[in-house]
């Protein structure tokens, strides 16, 4: 059965970007190293990396990060959440917006949908079983988060304190919520950090 899993790389005063995130600028001023261990990292970081990919049967994000990724210099192909050289299926990604594009450049791999409720629904059942990965922006993970679609919280905690940009969590007030540590796993890239979301309190 499928699981919702937020799934992120965050600095450790809780920024999934740095200042100035924008097309062109996906990751912020300083953004890049929050993700330094998906390309410089440890063969258990590749492996962290590779589960995900292997789990994933369907990926929801918010308007902002697709703008970023169907932009000239975006994604392609070959790149990307789920993308990879070697012939594997890509995801269905689901991308929260009340203003669809008329047109975009990466075809019909994604789908429009006005609110996080619909797009987890939509990608639970197009994912075969699969798990359901919310993927970023900050903005829609803590959405997921806060309205109560989340089953698993897995962060990807980078040794850099970025001092601004897009967080994670809000500043102002937020729903509540209790997590659970089921797995953790350290490199020096990152503090692979998988909570399970507890429902019903």
């Amino acid at each position: 059965m499928s699981q919702v899993v937020v799934d992120i790389s965050v600095s450790l005063d809780g920024y999934v970007t740095g200042p100035n995130a924008g097309i062109g600028n996906g990751l912020g001023d300083g953004g890049e190293a929050v993700h330094d261990w998906v390309f410089h990292g440890t063969d258990a970081d590749r492996a962290v990396l590779d589960a995900a990919f292997e789990s994933s049967g369907a990926v929801v994000q918010g308007r902002n990060l697709f703008d970023v990724i169907d932009a000239p210099g975006g994604w392609s192909d070959e790149m990307g959440y789920g993308a990879k050289p070697t012939g594997e299926l890509n995801p269905p990604v689901f991308v929260v917006t009340h203003t669809p594009p008329a047109e975009t450049r990466l075809g019909d791999r994604f789908r429009f949908v006005s609110s996080p409720a619909e797009a987890i629904a939509q990608a639970a059942e197009v994912a075969g079983g699969k798990d359901v990965y919310v993927m970023g922006g900050g903005q829609i993970c803590h959405a997921v988060l806060s309205e109560g679609l989340a089953d698993v919280l897995r962060l990807h905690l980078a040794p850099v304190v970025l001092g601004g940009g897009t967080r994670l969590f809000p500043a102002e007030a937020a729903p509540a919520y209790a997590l659970e540590l089921i797995e953790a796993v350290s490199t020096p890239a990152a503090q692979h950090l998988t909570y399970r979301v507890v429902k019903g309190q």
